[in-house]
């Protein structure tokens, strides 16, 4: 069911208004849907319910086999460009948008208890950049990975942008975010994982890790890099390079890794 919008004031959409000012404060328990990769990702996952639709008027045919697939009673709103862009705010290129809920999300020990005997995990800290939140996803996605914990000092991956960048990846892998990176760490242990810490000083060669069991590998910001009581308390791993230069971009990394363990 098509609903046209020709007033960007309209009350119906107003939790799309303005969506980069609101991608800096928030929007309750909602996230926003960016382009058709992304929507269609989110509409076959599942994961996460989409509360509604705003499409650009010419976008509405090209993409009417995403469209059926929409759940019944879900408003789909139709706009011109320039309505649209009135109401997102700016130039809204891809013409497609969806209003994302959030949910209760899931706990990191349910996320946990719920992996399999050979579970991969990833687990972030300090990740404050989205492109690299979004490429660590996209990277995690493509090799199979049982979940990703997040701690509380990383952005949100489910920020509009980190979602574009993931290619729809953060809407299908499983994640919990809470608290310090220690904490999440004393959960990955306690759950019979074996916990790897990268570091471009790594005490070992990521050539010379097997993957086994149930196994997590931690990733840091770039430039601080884990901290020291996690590389400390864990066994670290390095990928080696070309000598007198220190270290790769924290979403390369992890592909290079994740490739490396994936199962």
């Amino acid at each position: 069911m098509l609903l046209p919008i020709d007033d960007p004031f309209d009350p119906r959409i107003e939790p799309y208004r303005d969506i980069r000012e609101r991608d800096l404060k928030g929007r309750g328990g909602r996230f926003v849907i960016e382009g058709e990769v992304v929507l269609r990702t989110a509409l076959l996952s599942g994961r996460f319910a989409v509360e509604s639709l705003l499409i650009a008027e010419n976008r509405i045919e090209p993409i009417a086999d995403l469209l059926a697939k929409v759940p019944a009673g879900t408003p789909v709103y139709s706009a011109s460009r320039g309505v649209l862009d009135g109401i997102a705010g700016f130039p809204m290129h891809r013409g497609i948008l969806a209003m994302g809920l959030r949910g209760e999300g899931l706990a990191v020990e349910r996320l946990l208890a719920d992996a399999p005997p050979h579970a991969l995990f990833v687990g972030l800290s300090a990740i404050a950049n989205h492109d690299n939140m979004g490429g660590i996803f996209r990277n995690a996605a493509a090799f199979g990975l049982d979940g990703v914990l997040i701690d509380g000092a990383s952005c949100d991956p489910l920020y509009r942008k980190a979602i574009r960048v993931s290619a729809g990846a953060v809407l299908m892998t499983p994640f919990a975010q809470s608290g310090d990176i220690g904490d999440l760490c004393d959960a990955l242990l306690a759950a019979g994982f074996e916990v790897l810490a990268t570091s471009p000083s790594g005490k070992e060669r990521l050539a010379d890790i097997e993957p086994v069991g149930r196994q997590a590998v931690l990733f840091g910001a770039e430039g601080p890099g884990l901290p020291e009581r996690i590389l400390r308390r864990l066994r670290t791993i390095r990928i080696d390079m070309r000598g007198g230069f220190d270290s790769l971009n924290v979403a390369t990394t992890s592909g290079i890794v994740l490739h490396h363990l994936a199962r």
